[in-house]
């Protein structure tokens, strides 16, 4: 896989603060790379050094084998940008936004092709004031896509958005690479990392705590899988007697909780449901609890992720 971005001992500070501390990584082309972290983490000062909004204090930065600093021209034309701040004028229309961005290009996309794309052939008409949030979003991805870029950066796209617009987003965003392009975004979102990253660079304090896919984080750093009961009376000592070498019980009141740490080969909730199932506990109300990237964030930072 060909390296579409590269980053060797990036280095950034304002004053006496270091928003991004010697990290390295690189994308590979057809790639969909998430950085992932709490706000204040460095997610949006390394993606506007790949950009060439900023300049970086030190180290090394290729994107599309050019250094953003003096091929910024060149660069966009073959990528395309969707800021964590954007706007445009209130009462500049759909059509008339998409019209005038693609006039910046020497062969843009056909704009009217991408109204269609991107569930917005009806709002064509509407002032961009007058739409909603995922609406905007919409517009902004078609703006980003104007150029047919090779890289599109997306940063913190879908924050402030209700489930339904952040899973529209999703979907568009799938949609892009389906067509070959490679995609580098930030999220403070877990979920929306893990369901869109085919890898993650965890982010705190300006430094890359861990870089994997998600599958590989979450089950290399060993976070716990919990499944929960309830039973009707005391739960038998037999039964916590029974359950494998690595698992927790804790019981409050009816209530059962059972860790293990997510390297088993037989899932937790198996052997639990069979157990109950061979000793004849009566038990109702089994949920289960898989871990998740926000665990591994938890696992190795701390703490819960920031707002």
């Amino acid at each position: 896989m060909d390296a579409i971005v590269q980053v060797q001992g990036l280095h950034k500070t304002y004053g006496a603060t270091v928003a991004v501390e010697d990290i390295s990584f690189t994308v590979g082309e057809g790639e969909i790379f998430g950085m992932v972290g709490p706000n204040g983490a460095g997610k949006t000062t390394t993606i506007e050094c790949l950009e060439g909004l900023r300049k970086p204090d030190r180290g090394m930065v290729r994107v599309l084998g050019v250094d953003p600093q003096h091929d910024s021209q060149t660069l966009r034309l073959r990528t395309g940008m969707q800021l964590q701040q954007s706007n445009l004028p209130d009462r500049i229309k759909v059509w008339e936004a998409l019209d005038l961005y693609a006039s910046f290009y020497p062969k843009p996309v056909n704009w009217r092709e991408l109204l269609v794309q991107l569930g917005l052939e009806e709002k064509r008409n509407t002032a961009f004031s007058k739409l909603s949030g995922g609406q905007k979003q919409r517009l902004f991805i078609a703006l980003a896509l104007l150029p047919d870029p090779q890289l599109v950066f997306l940063d913190e796209l879908t924050t402030g958005l209700d489930p339904q617009a952040r899973h529209t987003i999703w979907d568009l965003v799938r949609e892009i690479r389906s067509h070959g392009k490679t995609i580098l975004l930030t999220t403070h979102f877990m979920e929306e990392a893990e369901k869109l990253c085919d890898r993650v660079a965890i982010l705190d304090h300006g430094k890359i705590v861990a870089l994997d896919t998600p599958a590989n984080l979450i089950s290399s750093l060993g976070v716990e899988e919990r499944v929960t009961f309830s039973v009707d009376g005391t739960l038998p000592p037999a039964f916590t007697a029974a359950l494998s070498t690595g698992t927790r019980v804790e019981v409050q009141g009816d209530r059962v909780t059972i860790h293990t740490v997510n390297t088993r080969q037989v899932p937790l909730v198996s052997e639990v449901v069979n157990l109950l199932g061979s000793q004849q506990i009566s038990f109702h109300d089994l949920r289960t609890e898989q871990p998740n990237l926000e665990d591994v964030f938890l696992s190795l930072t701390g703490r819960e992720m920031r707002e």
